[in-house]
């Protein structure tokens, strides 16, 4: 149904007037244009610094960057460089991110703010129509927002002294980003950036956060914990599970429950678990990045795993 609304968005959009042309240059920063496939496994494309215009939408930067073919009178992306939708099974289609959240209106009607990061990803969307929200584009939406509007950002440990919350904090400020610290399950929650720092039995304890446990069709991750949080499932683009993970394990993976929600998760199996997903709380590790795993030792792994063709 999603699909079906946001298909019928982007074709209200193209009779609003795609591609039409734009208003004078903005101040500011620049804006980034990624377009990756297979949930940011593969990118294919990434142009960094680029100025716009007043009036400048996601659907008329990807033109003047890259090779576009549309649907339902222009207003829906069929093939970026000749890279199509449809697929051998019909549900591979293009989808786009602002900021790390995803789109809920059509391209030729988002305009952009300068220090954007737009991110168009191929993917087969069999599993989970919606991934509402995903870690690629840190700092981003912790240092623009959306629309240029800063969210309040807070981050919640369940040690506030232990050195994954020091971390995350000190990352964030690193960045640019003010962050306000808090116990974990502070009250206020909506309209507020939470990144919450803790062992999955504690984070657990947050009603938004046990979306994990119910797999990518209700959270948009390919993972989930088990076994009362001692181990950690790392699914395939199936929704099959691919790996599982025990002691060392750990997770950066952002949620979305409602338009006035926003929760990342920095957590494991273990206390080794959390510092590990603390260390990979930047933006290298997560580049592009729908969710990341990680270990102790080991180098992190984007989420859902990569089956080799």
């Amino acid at each position: 149904m999603r699909r079906l609304a946001l298909l019928a968005c982007v074709a209200a959009g193209a009779l609003a007037g795609c591609g039409l042309g734009a208003g004078e240059e903005r101040g500011g920063a620049g804006v980034d244009l990624r377009v990756t496939r297979d949930f940011g496994q593969e990118q294919l494309l990434a142009r960094g610094g680029l100025r716009i215009r007043e009036d400048e939408t996601v659907m008329r930067l990807l033109k003047r960057n890259a090779e576009v073919e549309t649907r339902f009178g222009g207003g829906f992306v069929q093939e970026i460089d000749g890279v199509a939708g449809g697929g051998s099974t019909g549900t591979s289609d293009w989808f786009y991110f602002v900021n790390g959240i995803e789109a809920d209106e059509g391209a030729a009607d988002r305009e952009l703010s300068p220090g954007d990061v737009i991110q168009w990803d191929h993917r087969d969307w069999g599993q989970t129509m919606d991934t509402r929200a995903i870690v690629g584009a840190f700092p981003q939406p912790f240092l623009d927002g959306l629309d240029g509007k800063r969210f309040p950002v807070r981050v919640e440990c369940e040690d506030v002294e232990s050195a994954p919350c020091r971390l995350v904090k000190q990352r964030l400020r690193d960045a640019g980003v003010p962050a306000n610290g808090a116990s974990l399950g502070a009250s206020g929650n909506q309209r507020v950036a939470r990144v919450i720092v803790a062992d999955w039995e504690s984070a657990r304890q947050l009603p938004t956060a046990r979306l994990v446990e119910l797999g990518p069709r209700r959270s948009g991750v390919f993972a989930r914990f088990a076994d009362e949080g001692e181990t950690l499932e790392l699914l395939g683009e199936d929704g099959g599970m691919e790996r599982t993970e025990r002691a060392g394990a750990g997770l950066v993976a952002a949620l979305r429950p409602t338009d006035d929600e926003l929760v990342w998760l920095v957590t494991g199996v273990d206390d080794a678990g959390v510092e590990a997903a603390a260390g990979a709380f930047r933006a290298r590790d997560l580049r592009n990045a729908f969710a990341v795993a990680v270990a102790v030792g080991r180098v992190p792994e984007k989420l859902p795993l990569r089956r080799e063709r």
